[in-house]
């Protein structure tokens, strides 16, 4: 599996164009914010410019291809709603690396020996918690619950 299979299973997740009042990313589509990329024409933003950002902006930092599928796609989507930093902070959490934001030789090789619903599990305990200590977690928490339980029972 690659990022093509990532994407398709992260959209999943992504609506069109929205602009609730409450988020504080600001008017979104495909998931991208107008906070996040205040250049872009969010929205008129098509599905395949959605497709350059999250490659470019999310995989690709996250070394997507260099893990396995499972563990990437976990990795790929807390990037998306939390930003690279924080979801490699959750990967060498739930890994038991030392946690320093950065993906090396030790995360990577660990992220390769782990079992992946291990890893999915402990990985999805800690983004769940980090959830519940934002301010926005009573108006978006239930959809970010279902997000977390979609990608517990999805299976490659």
């Amino acid at each position: 599996m690659n990022f093509d299979d990532a994407f398709e299973r992260l959209i999943g997740h992504e609506g069109g164009y929205v602009w609730h009042e409450k988020d504080p990313g600001g008017e979104t589509n495909w998931g991208i914010s107008k906070r996040s990329y205040p250049d872009v024409d969010i929205k008129n933003l098509t599905i395949d410019g959605a497709k350059a950002i999250y490659r470019k902006d999310y995989w690709t930092p996250i070394k997507g291809d260099q893990m396995p599928f499972e563990v990437a796609f976990e990795v790929f989507d807390a990037a998306v709603n939390h930003g690279c930093n924080r979801a490699i902070l959750f990967m060498q959490e739930a890994l038991g690396v030392q946690q320093d934001g950065l993906i090396g030789k030790i995360t990577l090789a660990t992220a390769q020996a782990i079992n992946p619903d291990k890893f999915k599990m402990r990985f999805n305990s800690a983004r769940l918690y980090f959830y519940t200590t934002l301010s926005t977690w009573p108006s978006f928490g239930k959809g970010w619950a279902r997000r977390v339980a979609s990608n517990l029972k999805v299976s490659p």
